[in-house]
């Protein structure tokens, strides 16, 4: 998990603030003491995912928290204070971790003026209804935090309509044709891995489409030759064991969403 910190002419932003109030403030820690009082701060959750806000808490009251308005219906959600339980009954270091909410949102998109550069905050659904991903047009970079990511990205849930609004975003952000895509997972800055992004989704609707409807019906679809993670994906050298595992769950996530698909496109035909 990463954060992003911009310097502009007439503010500082923090994109995300990492897992705990301690990680935050270590990252804060790293800007210039000078820095720091020259300029105000603004944050951005990019979605409220455990590691992108769960160190909120060392922000508020300091700095203005923006996020979108479907990250207010996330934050109502009890499952959301169960992950925090669940997390904090197994690593104590999220024990001081306290659920804070933003303190602006917006429904589509948002644009931050800072003077030399401007911060489009866009509206990128798919991996989970709030998510946005931050367009600086003067740099043509594009912070795709985690609608983008290497090798594959998860999408929210396994409907269709999830599985659609994931590949739009990823065309969204294809289309701004950024000179750096940079997301918060994969340590990589290369466009091509929104090119890779669409083609994995591509390939597996081409694939599912293949299938007979008994075929679809098989719970173990993910197991099988030519439909496993790496029979899309090549697994990186030295990925660690437990993070293979990650992805291949991701891709189970994606599979079923993209079974849905299929289906409902037959029965609407």
């Amino acid at each position: 998990m990463d954060a992003v910190f911009v310097r502009a002419e007439r503010f500082n932003v923090l994109i995300d603030t990492l897992g705990t109030p301690e990680q935050c403030r270590m990252a804060l820690d790293l800007l210039d003491e000078k820095e720091a009082k020259t300029r105000p701060l603004m944050v951005v959750n990019s979605h409220m995912d455990w590691d992108h806000f769960w160190g909120n808490a060392a922000i508020a009251g300091r700095a203005p928290i923006i996020a979108h308005a479907a990250t207010l219906d996330r934050l109502r959600d009890p499952s959301t204070q169960q992950v925090l339980k669940d997390k904090t009954s197994k690593d104590s270091r999220f024990g001081n971790v306290e659920i804070i909410g933003p303190d602006i949102t917006f429904s589509s998109s948002m644009t931050l003026n800072g003077g030399d550069l401007t911060l489009e905050l866009i509206h990128t659904p798919g991996h989970t209804p709030d998510h946005i991903a931050i367009w600086i047009p003067e740099l043509r970079i594009c912070l795709a935090v985690d609608a983008v990511e290497y090798p594959i990205p998860e999408v929210w849930s396994r409907s269709a309509s999830d599985l659609h609004l994931i590949r739009s975003s990823l065309q969204k952000i294809r289309d701004l044709d950024a000179r750096l895509v940079i997301p918060a997972h994969g340590r990589t800055w290369s466009p091509s891995t929104v090119d890779a992004n669409l083609a994995y989704f591509e390939a597996l609707a081409d694939r599912v489409g293949t299938l007979s409807e008994d075929q679809l019906a098989d719970g173990q679809l993910g197991s099988a030759s030519g439909f496993r993670f790496e029979d899309f994906v090549a697994i990186p050298d030295g990925m660690p064991s437990e993070t293979v595992t990650f992805y291949r769950n991701c891709h189970e996530t994606n599979l079923g969403a993209t079974v849905h698909a299929h289906l409902e496109t037959v029965k609407s035909a």
